[in-house]
Order: C-alpha cells, then sequence, then structure tokens
C-alpha cells in the first residue's frame, strides 16, 4: 500500500477530491504549517491532508471567518484535539493541493486548495509546530452501474437545487454539470446540505456507485422534505457556484 507523510490541517469540514477549499489562516500552529509549504520548490505541490473532527471535539478555529477576538489563545499542535488526535478525527480524509498561498502583513493567510486524493489516517505526529500524518491513500473503483445511478442522481439533483432554491428556483450550481460518476458523485456530496457525519460517510464509500446510491437517496428524502415546507430558509448557497477547479 502507498503511504505518505503530509502536515496534517482538521477542520469541522469534510473535503473531497476536485472540490476547491478557501482558507482563513490565523492561528499559529496552521501559520507555521503555511510558512513551511512556502519552501516547497515552486515546481512541486503544495500537499497537506484534511480530516473532519469528531462530533464531540473542539473545532480548532483556522478554517474559513473571522477569529473570536475574545478566545483565550492555544498553544500546541494538539490544543483542543485531546490526548489521542486518532480518536478526534475521521479515519478518511482528503489531500489538499494549495495552488494559492499568500501571506498578509499581519502574519496570516490567505490559502485556495483543491482536494485531490482520499487518504486514511494511520498516525498523528505531534512533535513539531503542527500536526503531520502517515497517510494511505485509498484507491476507488467505478461499482457496478456507476454510469446509470450518476444520470439519476444529477435527475434528482436538479429537483433538490430547485426545491432548495425556492420559487425562483435558482441554481445553486451554474452551466452544466459533468457526467463522469467519481465526479458527479463528489460534487453531490459536496453541494447538499448535509451534516458532517453524513458527508464523511459518502466520502468513505467504497467506490463510485455506492456513493451515488446513497446520495439518490439521501436526494429524495430531503427533496420531499423541502416539498413539504411552507416556506424555504435562506442559505448562501443558493446564491453562488461551487467552484469545480
Amino acid at each position: 500500500m502507498t503511504t505518505v507523510r503530509l502536515p496534517l490541517f482538521p477542520l469541522n469540514s469534510v473535503l473531497f477530491p476536485g472540490l476547491v477549499l478557501p482558507l482563513n489562516v490565523f492561528e499559529e500552529r496552521y501559520r507555521a504549517m503555511m510558512r513551511s509549504l512556502l519552501k516547497t520548490p515552486e515546481d512541486e505541490p503544495r500537499r497537506f491532508a484534511v480530516v473532519a473532527i469528531r462530533d464531540g471535539h473542539e473545532v480548532a478555529p483556522a478554517a474559513q471567518g473571522m477569529p473570536d477576538s475574545t478566545a483565550q489563545p492555544r498553544r500546541g499542535p494538539l490544543a483542543g484535539f485531546g490526548a489521542d488526535p486518532l480518536k478526534a478525527f475521521h479515519s478518511v480524509g482528503c489531500v489538499a493541493d494549495a495552488a494559492t498561498v499568500r501571506e498578509r502583513g499581519d502574519g496570516t493567510f490567505e490559502v485556495l486548495a483543491t482536494g485531490t486524493t482520499r487518504v486514511r489516517l494511520l498516525s498523528v505526529d505531534a512533535s513539531g509546530p503542527y500536526l503531520t500524518a502517515e497517510l494511505q491513500e485509498l484507491p476507488e473503483d467505478r461499482g457496478e452501474e456507476a454510469q446509470a445511478l450518476a444520470e439519476a442522481v444529477l435527475r434528482a439533483f436538479r429537483q433538490y437545487q430547485k426545491r432548495l432554491a425556492g420559487a425562483r428556483e435558482l441554481s445553486v450550481l451554474s452551466g452544466e454539470l459533468p457526467d463522469e460518476p467519481g465526479v458527479v458523485s463528489y460534487l453531490v456530496a459536496a453541494t447538499m446540505m448535509l451534516d458532517t457525519p453524513t458527508k464523511q460517510r459518502l466520502l468513505q464509500a467504497p467506490d463510485f456507485a455506492s456513493r451515488l446510491r446513497d446520495e439518490l437517496k439521501l436526494l429524495r428524502v430531503e427533496t420531499a422534505i423541502l416539498r413539504g415546507l411552507p416556506s424555504l430558509p435562506a442559505s448562501d448557497l443558493t446564491r453562488g457556484p461551487t467552484s469545480l477547479n
């Protein structure tokens, strides 16, 4: 099995291959990570791994948004995650390739990364200024009837979009959607309004077909729920497109 050691960036969200991840990095352990990534030669990828934090554990404040000025500073790579990070994080994550790492004048970073490959978390090292992890790359097969399932998921996803966006039928995603089963499975998983455990389950699916089957069931349930609501809640998801890069 192919293994790799990479910096580890825990988040309270799930990253999927092919999807773009914008980050506003202000906590020192992750700023140290970004400074290290900037030392990578220009002809090599700036890679780190993203894993979702399990429910019940504190979320490290280094994702999108602004820091809480009233919060007490936390120190050390394991701050907020307990003594055993393998219990704090989900076991399957995604490698991110940072296309943009821009340091601001105040020492914080603006980062734009793209998910590339699913990985399994084998071990975590907290001996440095930031977490690193030994990771096993996870190949993924199409599975049976993947193409037919992708077409069915796309049809159901369009109906879900319309119900979610409301009477004006605004599109959540603009333009034509791809029909390649793997791309569809990741795009729908990332775009649906689901909780983190459900998204994590989709990321961990053994193949494209299994993920698409699960998504088809979820789409039908969620669309039925939206159909029964007297009014739809506002959501940022209906105001702008999700980038596939």
